[in-house]
């Protein structure tokens, strides 16, 4: 489909702000950064507090919940033409009215919870291809995803994988994504959920594509489906297998740990960009082609 016009945000979420959204803990008064910093940032990049977002609550349980926390901290920042879609199954995703709205807005916003609620929500469906067919041909067209919504984001999606078993083959599961963007593994929470091994083993396993490991309070703007900038308050781990050289991992059996030689790994803060498809890491990501025009959200 070429190069995408639109841009994508992933997020890694927000725990350490009580936002941990399957705990029920959205705790409104500590939104603090996660509200007026990668949300602001979220709302300067579709082009102001006047345009339209659909926040989808599918990957959580506890939706209306989710729903009311993101109208309130969007609220905060002087933005209130916001609207929740709460997408429980395939059969709610094909509701022409759902559809229409998403043709309407300016951006989309995938909660936290889990990612395999939404790729076998989605998968296939006219909704998605909506999306898609918006963030490649609409310049400013947002797609904006935190946690399980910003794991979802690619093609390759770790969707299980507990962390202090990640050294061991087979404990790191990994399925097919809504596909915003190929060669890319994210991985969410990652510094406060220790999840190095995981997302170390999915590149180990799929070395064509480069792991970003977001830290909560963090994310990732990308832009042309190709150039990353750093945004919040928090790291970014870019972890790019490409030259791998021994690797025993295809080898031993389920359940003994892997070795692998020669990973490169990349630590990204606040401005400091990479380039997927060059494997470049940018000292300065942020420039006049990566940013929109500045957008004052008072």
């Amino acid at each position: 489909m070429g190069i995408p016009k639109g841009k994508l945000i992933a997020i890694g979420g927000a725990e350490d702000k009580g936002t941990d959204l399957e705990k029920g803990e959205f705790v409104r008064n500590n939104l603090n950064f996660f509200a007026l910093g990668i949300l602001r940032r979220i709302v300067e990049e579709t082009g102001g507090k006047e345009k339209r977002i659909e926040v989808i609550t599918t990957a959580s349980m506890i939706p209306y919940e989710v729903g009311e926390g993101y109208m309130d901290a969007f609220g905060k920042i002087g933005c209130i033409n916001i609207g929740v879609l709460h997408i429980r199954n395939r059969e709610d995703a094909m509701r022409e009215d759902y559809i229409d709205r998403i043709k309407a807005c300016d951006a989309v916003m995938f909660s936290g919870g889990n990612q395999l609620r939404l790729s076998s929500t989605f998968g296939g469906t006219q909704f998605l291809q909506t999306i898609k067919q918006r963030y490649h041909n609409e310049d400013g067209f947002v797609i904006a995803g935190t946690s399980a919504g910003a794991m979802a984001m690619s093609n390759t999606m770790i969707y299980e994988g507990n962390a202090t078993k990640a050294h061991l083959k087979g404990e790191v599961k990994i399925t097919t994504g809504l596909a915003f963007m190929d060669n890319v593994i994210f991985d969410s929470h990652f510094e406060k959920r220790g999840r190095f091994g995981r997302l170390a083993q999915a590149v180990a396993s799929n070395p064509s594509c480069i792991g970003i490991g977001l830290g909560e309070d963090t994310g990732m703007l990308i832009t042309g489906g190709n150039k990353m900038q750093a945004i919040g308050s928090g790291l970014v781990i870019i972890i790019d297998g490409h030259e791998i050289r021994h690797s025993n991992i295809a080898d031993i059996p389920e359940g003994n740990p892997i070795s692998v030689e020669n990973l490169k790994v990349h630590f990204c803060e606040k401005g400091n960009g990479y380039l997927v498809e060059e494997r470049k890491f940018l000292v300065e990501a942020e420039d006049g082609a990566l940013i929109a025009k500045q957008v004052h959200v008072e």
